[in-house]
């Protein structure tokens, strides 16, 4: 590792950031943490009140436990499901205020831009031995740092995929964004109001889609005036609902069927396979109408008060340009994942164990890992990322023999094909082969 006496330099403050300063912590190498919110784990917190599928036994980092149980920290009952506020309260920010990783976090503090020293993207001699330049805004104030290696684990939450089919976010949805909420809305809790009694569309045949039809569902049973439309680009709605007691997670399979229920009982109007184009508001109503194609043809959802996208997520790659990365052009994943994780070739994503190999990038020392490394993908797990940054740490401590030896099991972690008629007769055969024990999952896996 060259300037061994400079940080390694982690952007983000979520669950495999953390566990690649808990790495760090391990090997005694330097290290600073940049959070963009004002606590650790504050993507976590915009979906805290959602149960995870996996339990607490898989949603930590082995190298953090060893770290907290040093300290007067209480293991959490590993057969649990947490819920996002349970995952930053109860193992995030207990990990972040260890004597060992707390002085090195810098929270609100925003990575606006890395690059090497003196060096543009363009000039190749000398630039493996310049090191890293980390510019930061922090509280109205600018920064630097210097950085021996830099770990991107930024994930992809905070940069939702817009509800257009094409991809591009439309004049409408920038225009009437009061009414539109992407992500897994807190529909019980603080947004109540914004939604009882409301027309509601949600877009997305994903699980984070589903989780917001499950909350809605329970609103319509107290609120009855309660309308829900359910908006996929799926030909068939029950390609949505997932495996079932198949699948390698007994909630996220439940929460598949509750899909299921739904729309057999009639409780969710479903509009599939449309596609959205626009969205427009009726001057004297004041209401929304989605505007798109249904099966080829010009097609309008009408007298809606509220929507939310949970069409997915994508990186930002923005502070990183004056770097040589690479992506995978279609999923913007790292390169080396996109055969094994693309939804366009599997109907689930298993990916066999991967780390500091498959994660290189052209710029010698940087990497991307977690949710961000998987791209527009959703099918990431925490236990992966936590592999991932146990390889990479390993690497970059030159210690290349841990570095190669990833050992981790998976599960079928995508949307396997299963028809509405398997999921109502539950076949006792696995849709994508063997389920093998799971690992972490957080909602980039429900998206």
């Amino acid at each position: 590792m060259m300037n061994k006496q400079l940080p390694v330099a982690i952007i983000g403050g979520g669950p495999v950031a953390l566990a690649a300063a808990a790495q760090l912590v391990k090997r005694n190498l330097p290290f600073v943490l940049f959070e963009k919110g004002s606590t650790v784990g504050a993507s976590v917190l915009s979906w805290k009140h959602v149960r995870m599928f996996s339990t607490w036994e898989f949603n930590i980092d082995p190298v953090a436990r060893e770290l907290l149980l040093q300290s007067d920290w209480q293991a959490p009952n590993s057969n649990d499901l947490p819920t996002g506020k349970d995952l930053v309260e109860l193992y995030l920010n207990p990990l972040s205020q260890l004597s060992s990783i707390k002085p090195n976090v810098s929270l609100n503090t925003e990575v606006t831009a890395v690059y090497r020293k003196d060096i543009d993207k363009m000039k190749t001699l000398g630039r493996e031995k310049a090191p890293f330049i980390l510019e930061y805004t922090q509280e109205g104030r600018t920064g630097i740092v210097e950085a021996s290696a830099v770990i991107d684990a930024t994930g992809t939450w905070l940069s939702p995929n817009p509800m257009t089919a094409n991809g591009k976010v439309s004049d409408g949805e920038l225009k009437h964004g009061e009414h539109i909420r992407y992500g897994i809305p807190d529909i019980l809790g603080m947004e109540y109001k914004k939604y009882a009694g409301k027309n509601v569309a949600v877009i997305g045949s994903g699980h984070s889609a589903i989780q917001s039809l499950t909350l809605l569902h329970q609103l319509q049973l107290q609120e009855k005036q309660t309308k829900i439309h359910w908006i996929l680009r799926k030909q068939q709605v029950d390609e949505a609902f997932g495996g079932g007691e198949n699948d390698g997670l007994p909630a996220r399979g439940e929460l598949g069927m509750k899909a299921y229920r739904f729309v057999q009982e009639g409780n969710v109007e479903v509009h599939t396979p449309f596609l959205v184009q626009e969205i427009k508001e009726d001057q004297e109503s004041r209401q929304l109408a989605l505007i798109g194609k249904q099966n080829g043809d010009q097609a309008q959802i009408l007298n809606l008060d509220e929507i939310i996208v949970a069409t997915g997520s994508r990186p930002d790659f923005s502070f990183l340009s004056e770097l040589r990365y690479t992506f995978d052009p279609a999923i913007e994943c790292v390169p080396q994942l996109a055969n094994l994780i693309d939804p366009n070739i599997h109907s689930c994503g298993t990916v066999r164990p991967h780390g500091e190999t498959e994660l290189q990038q052209p710029e010698k020392d940087l990497y991307i890992v977690g949710a961000k490394s998987y791209g527009r993908a959703p099918t990431f797990l925490l236990a992966t990322g936590y592999e991932q940054v146990r390889s990479v740490v390993a690497a970059i401590a030159g210690d290349f023999e841990a570095a190669r030896e990833v050992k981790l099991k998976l599960p079928e972690t995508g949307v396997c094909s299963i028809s509405k008629h398997n999921l109502a007769a539950q076949e006792e055969t696995g849709c994508c082969g063997p389920v093998v024990q799971d690992s972490g999952c957080g909602p980039k896996s429900c998206s």
